[in-house]
């Protein structure tokens, strides 16, 4: 007996899944219910191929209540805006959780997961946070840079966004960007520490494999955000600056002494023994968040298969009649 598959393009997706607050608490949701023991979450399955420059991750998990799980796969290949093409594309499937039939498929060439990935930024800000941004700044100038910071105002309505990237051009196109999208003051910064001093809140967002973020650049009243370190190698903040937070986050410890920062700052003598909170916890109440107005913050996010799960039910609520329905 067959049963109807819904298959949604990215446009579908764009009109119907939106980075607001409304998102942002389906993933502030999906981190409470990591922090509570009942999600089923596997390792991350994650392939480099570098002899075409490319990597692959898939990511899935389910989460108790939760009608549906997704499976996620994200291709990167870096070389291919020579050709014309985008960097990023991929796809999710969404499964029943009771039966495990495929109920849609999502061909949204990575948007849900640039969406979730922002809306869990948010998520950090929002807990993590000095209450008082005035000055937001994002080290990258991608597609992530401009959705960090649009995700960023909506729990910190900042006046004030600086951008700064290796390519001077490229950071002036999305300090612009940004600064129209959000009807803020945007400048170009030349460097990144200048950057870290002046911001209260900071998002990374590159593919560093060596660090970026010095320690010696932290100050009180500071948040860092630290986006792209997601897989092994790759690496924003410097062991040191970790060790010098007041209160340092992982969205997942597990994936974090792997792919994130932790993992560098263990390779580096510290954090030996050590446990750090999880986001999840933070959310939750089990641990607590920033405590005082001066501290320095730092979460690290690799990236969760429970956030990817929650956006594509998320999705799947919204939708509406949207996409085309076929018979499996």
């Amino acid at each position: 007996m067959g049963h109807e598959i819904r298959i949604v393009t990215e446009a579908e997706l764009r009109s119907a899944v939106r980075l607001d607050l409304e998102t942002v608490a389906v993933i502030e949701r999906a981190f409470a219910a990591l922090a509570s023991g009942g999600v089923v979450m596997p390792p991350i399955l994650s392939m480099a191929l570098e002899d075409v420059h490319g990597e692959v991750d898939v990511k899935t998990a389910y989460i108790p209540g939760v009608d549906g799980f997704a499976i996620k796969v994200s291709p990167g290949f870096f070389d291919n805006p020579k050709i014309g093409l985008p960097s990023l594309n991929g796809l999710m499937i969404l499964f029943s959780a009771r039966t495990g039939q495929v109920e849609a498929v999502y061909l949204d060439n990575g948007y849900l997961t640039d969406i979730r990935t922002a809306a869990a930024g948010a998520v950090a800000a929002r807990h993590l946070a000095p209450e008082d941004v005035t000055t937001a700044g994002v080290i990258g100038t991608g597609v992530q840079a401009c959705l960090q910071m649009q995700a960023a105002h909506l729990v910190r309505p900042f006046s004030r966004v600086l951008v700064w990237g290796r390519n001077p051009s490229h950071a002036a196109v999305c300090a612009a960007n940004i600064g129209a999208r959000l009807g803020i003051e945007a400048e170009v910064t030349t460097d990144a520490a200048t950057l870290m001093r002046r911001s209260q809140l900071v998002v990374t967002t590159t593919p560093a494999r060596d660090a970026l973020v010095q320690s010696g650049w932290l100050h009180p009243e500071l948040h860092v955000t630290a986006v792209g370190a997601d897989q092994p190698g790759k690496t924003e903040i410097a062991p040191a600056a970790l060790a010098r937070a007041d209160l340092y986050v992982c969205d997942r410890v597990s994936q974090c002494e792997v792919s994130g920062e932790l993992a560098g700052a263990r390779a580096a003598g510290l954090f030996d023994g050590v446990t750090p909170p999880e986001l999840g916890e933070i959310v939750s109440g089990a641990h607590p968040g920033r405590t005082s107005p001066a501290q320095i913050t730092i979460c690290d996010l690799t990236g969760t298969g429970a956030q990817d799960t929650a956006i594509a039910a998320h999705a799947a609520t919204v939708l509406g009649g949207a996409g085309v329905l076929i018979e499996a």
